[in-house]
């Protein structure tokens, strides 16, 4: 089979290394890939110099090689409705509906389908101007909420704000600045939910539903999780605090309801359906949904994955789930850290030649995934905020943490930088053991 991955990231980078280590993958092109999958040594995989957004030429490519699966990575072409076009051609295609992927293109849309669906999450309010918006504020005492923008916005459209004050410059900055464009065009106001945040990915065909190990992520910037949101700084696989009597729990009062509340809407789900949560005292609680795979939540699992992910992503597809047979998981954690140009998650310099990958790649049970590379006069240089995601497995989290490390401290370019703390929660997790902690959640069984 000739397999077709649409994106450009660190995500989509493991999602070719994967596939392509499939015996039934012949190819496994990458439009349009980036540094990491132009330089894959041993696998059949090849950059198609496509963007993800040019759906007509990615339709006309899948016909003309005759592709026998497609896997649409970010979310940005799966709302521009990118499935629906390839299903229109006739092709084979995983990933949700331009209908469906909503779910993430619009949080008004998903929050009011939770509220509607019954479905845990927080209080919201939405606005559609920031005058709206700055009225109802000041009609409140100060407190803690989150500020979004509606839209697509790669991840940092969210500003959780401490007071009054904060969520003023958070609306102003998001629908009256339009910081992040057309996405401010509608705002949510929310209550701010306190607790673990994690991530749960599953897989469904719209009629069953396969849940992945648990994954936590850390979308502030900085070291304990201080500065502004980004699309993600890191990961880690499994995550201790959920365990399967609460990953069932999940499954039966969040991802159930939310398939089947939208077949009922007429808009029928298919593909990877993430759930951002946060474990409150009262139970997990819906923060987002995303549509794909998560960044960097997809390479520490994929990480750990031993099933033939091409099988899995094709019942999918052809709606036959469940007669896959179950995924099997190599019992190791995983531990992602993602390296970042200087700036990010605002402005930064591109262009800088990256150094230390062959040593980086030498470190036992590490795998190196590009995000923002490119290959330029034969070097591999930095072209994204988010640059690599160095990806380690190990017998416990704190040795895949070191070996991550490890492998980072051997890579270097102007202005490189990370998160050194990454993990760090897990650890702390097991020590203090998982049952006292899922307790102080009010996640008793």
């Amino acid at each position: 089979m000739k397999v077709l991955v649409v994106g450009n990231g660190g995500r989509e980078h493991a999602l070719c290394w994967k596939l392509a280590q499939s015996p039934r993958a012949d190819i496994v092109y990458c439009a349009p890939g980036n540094a990491g999958t132009a330089r894959e040594t041993g696998l059949p995989i090849q950059n198609v110099d496509i963007a993800a957004t040019d759906t007509a030429r990615l339709v006309e490519f899948a016909k003309a090689n005759e592709i026998g699966l497609t896997v649409v990575g970010p979310e940005a072409p799966l709302v521009a409705g990118l499935v629906d076009a390839l299903q229109d051609a006739g092709l084979k295609v995983f990933g949700p509906s331009k209908v469906a992927a909503e779910l993430e293109g619009s949080k008004v849309f998903c929050k009011e389908l939770l509220r509607h669906g019954d479905i845990p999450t927080g209080d919201f309010h939405t606005f559609r101007t920031a005058e709206e918006a700055v009225l109802f504020l000041n009609e409140r005492e100060s407190q803690t909420l989150v500020v979004k923008a509606d839209g697509l916005a790669a991840g940092k459209g969210v500003v959780v704000c401490d007071n009054r004050d904060e969520a003023l410059d958070a609306v102003q900055r998001i629908a009256g600045d339009k910081e992040f464009g057309a996405a401010g065009n509608r705002i949510l106001i929310e209550e701010r939910l306190h607790g673990q945040e994690v991530s749960i990915l599953a897989i469904t065909d719209g009629k069953s539903i396969v849940a992945l190990p648990a994954a936590q992520d850390h979308k502030a910037a900085y070291d304990g999780d201080k500065g502004p949101n980004t699309g993600g700084m890191g990961a880690y696989s499994p995550a201790p605090i959920v365990d399967d009597a609460l990953l069932r729990r999940v499954e039966e009062e969040i991802l159930i309801p939310t398939v089947h509340h939208m077949k009922r809407k007429r808009r029928p789900f298919r593909g990877v359906l993430y759930a951002g949560l946060m474990l409150t005292k009262q139970g997990p609680k819906v923060l987002e949904y995303n549509v794909r795979f998560g960044d960097p939540e997809c390479q520490p699992v994929l990480m750990r994955l031993k099933s033939d992910l091409l099988d899995v992503l094709e019942a999918t597809a052809d709606g036959r789930l469940d007669e896959a047979p179950p995924m099997e998981w190599d019992p190791r954690p995983s531990v992602c850290v993602v390296m970042a140009s200087e700036g990010y998650p605002g402005n930064y310099e591109k262009g800088h030649v990256i150094s230390g990958l062959e040593e980086a790649a030498k470190v036992p049970n590490v795998k190196v995934f590009h995000a923002g590379t490119a290959s330029i006069d034969g070097d591999v240089v930095n072209v994204g905020g988010r640059v690599l995601g160095v990806t380690a497995l190990g017998e416990t989290i704190p040795a895949a943490k070191l070996a991550a490390y490890t492998a980072v401290k051997a890579i270097r370019w102007r202005g490189a930088w990370c998160r050194k703390d990454i993990a760090d929660k897990a650890v702390w997790e097991e020590k203090v053991k998982v049952k006292d902690e899922r307790t102080r959640f009010g996640l008793k069984e």
